[in-house]
């Protein structure tokens, strides 16, 4: 409209100044005779006559000039004070390269809670409808599972700096969200035919029976490995029992809080209250198979131990063969001198007196012929297997009874140390050991915020069944079943059904 006027008044200015020129007398003139006064003054009156004739004109280019100045001035003010950009992008702005790290680190831990979750309720479904009836379920499990390890993969390289550039890494951390992702909507694809099978809204009497019949099971080991830990302080210092310390403590608190609900399942199952029952079946399971998670590991380790003691003479023998062969070998003499130093105390507490730890005693003799690249075969490969098996087991069952505050951190380490069990046994031990520290100091900075929970199981050891622990619902729900973070809010009820 402004560009409108000002062309609209620049036209009339033009005509205004051409009109006296159009009306000019065209005739030619007649010279004069002489310069009088009469002569004199009609030529001045004709000079008036033409300024006069201009003056308006150019009043009016000048007012269309300075509202032409004025336009500009207050348009690039405008512009300069705006506070919405005069463009509107349609690519959102990218998150700062921390956000996006935790957004990567929020991702492989719901991921890995779905996947843990999904197969602790497939172990009840296969102890109902046997192996056959959940094989197509735990081909997805695995296939989830592979998609996860591929994520952790991903971000331990990450940890290490690699890549370097900053966009590659962008790249990387959108890689492990995909991955996570992908495993999610795996389990999600199949959690609607999962809970087909299992029925657990018409048939939750049955459901109930099988927990029921496995808490019994559990509740019957519970006085014999309390027992066989009893036995392990007395014959091994407190370091070699340090990993289980309490364990049958907490299998007793998840009992107790499963007979809880158990009782609570079963009450609104003759009430009716079909969705209540299925919550308080599923927080039941879960509290047994955390339970059984824990008198595993107490028993896992007492084998450990026994086969370590029996197993740790040979393999100091092997390992100082291999040892004095290297020597000859042009090895590092600061690497000798530290693997026979290593191997001359585990010598010196194997012959003393006092009770020592076996699976301490071989962790020491495997890293020693580790540094110098030997000993992979033979006793010491058997040595190096159980070692990396007792603490990936260890570090494992740790995370799975506290997930609910184990963090991305500990959770890579596991991984990485899971894969290299089945790779290289004698270097699992490193990450696992990494794994099982950083998932309890996750627990420690975390807390317990749900103090008090024991007024409702009956004891103090409820204190530790709340959700942290026990990888519930964040929304205060039971722990989760199978399937992926689409179908965590189904409650026990098939997708879909009314």
């Amino acid at each position: 409209m402004r560009v409108a006027h000002a062309v609209l008044g620049g036209a009339a200015g033009v005509v205004w100044l051409v009109l006296p020129v159009m009306t000019i007398n065209a005739e030619v003139p007649v010279a004069g005779t002489g310069a009088g006064p009469v002569a004199v003054a009609a030529e001045q009156e004709a000079d008036g006559t033409s300024a006069a004739d201009l003056v308006l004109p150019l009043v009016a280019v000048g007012g269309l000039g300075v509202l032409a100045g004025y336009g500009y001035v207050r348009r690039t003010r405008r512009a300069r004070t705006r506070t919405t950009p005069g463009v509107v992008s349609h690519r959102p702005p990218e998150a700062p390269l921390p956000v996006r790290e935790r957004q990567a680190a929020a991702a492989l831990v719901l991921a890995d809670d779905c996947i843990r979750t999904s197969r602790d309720e497939l172990a009840f479904a296969e102890a109902r409808f046997g192996a056959t009836a959940v094989e197509p379920y735990v081909r997805v499990l695995r296939e989830a599972e592979r998609e996860l390890s591929a994520a952790f993969a991903i971000r331990l390289r990450y940890d290490q700096g690699v890549p370097e550039e900053e966009a590659a890494r962008r790249q990387a951390l959108a890689g492990i969200v995909g991955r996570c992702a992908e495993a999610g909507r795996l389990l999600d694809a199949e959690a609607p035919a999962f809970d087909q099978l299992r029925a657990l809204e018409r048939e939750t009497g049955e459901a109930l029976g099988v927990a029921e019949g496995r808490f019994r099971e559990l509740a019957g080991r519970t006085g014999a490995v309390e027992a066989t830990l009893a036995d392990l302080d007395t014959r091994y210092p407190a370091a070699a029992t340090a990993a289980v310390t309490g364990y049958v403590e907490q299998a007793k608190d998840r009992l107790v809080f499963a007979t809880a609900h158990l009782n609570q399942s079963r009450q609104a199952a003759d009430l009716g209250h079909t969705d209540r029952a299925i919550r308080d079946l599923r927080a039941a399971e879960g509290a047994v198979g955390q339970a059984d998670v824990f008198l595993t590991d107490v028993s896992r380790l007492a084998d450990s131990l026994a086969a370590a003691a029996e197993l740790v003479p040979a393999a100091l023998t092997g390992a100082e063969w291999e040892i004095a062969r290297a020597a000859t070998g042009g090895e590092p003499r600061s690497q000798l001198a530290q693997a026979d130093s290593d191997l001359a105390a585990v010598r010196e507490e194997l012959t003393g007196d006092g009770p020592y730890d076996p699976l301490g005693a071989l962790r020491r003799v495997v890293r020693a012929v580790r540094a110098l690249e030997v000993g992979r075969d033979g006793v010491l490969g058997a040595a190096a297997w159980l070692v990396g098996r007792s603490d990936v087991g260890a570090a494992g069952g740790f995370v799975a009874t506290h997930r609910g505050a184990v963090g991305a951190g500990a959770r890579t380490a596991l991984a990485e140390a899971e894969r290299l069990l089945g790779t290289d046994p004698g270097a699992a031990d490193v990450p696992a050991l990494a794994a099982r520290e950083a998932a309890e100091q996750d627990v420690r900075v975390h807390g317990n915020p749900y103090a008090g929970a024991a007024e409702h199981v009956g004891g103090v050891g409820g204190a530790v069944l709340g959700g942290v622990l026990l990888g519930e619902d964040p929304d205060g729900g039971p722990p989760l079943g199978f399937g992926g973070p689409g179908t965590r809010k189904r409650r026990g009820r098939p997708v879909g059904a009314v």
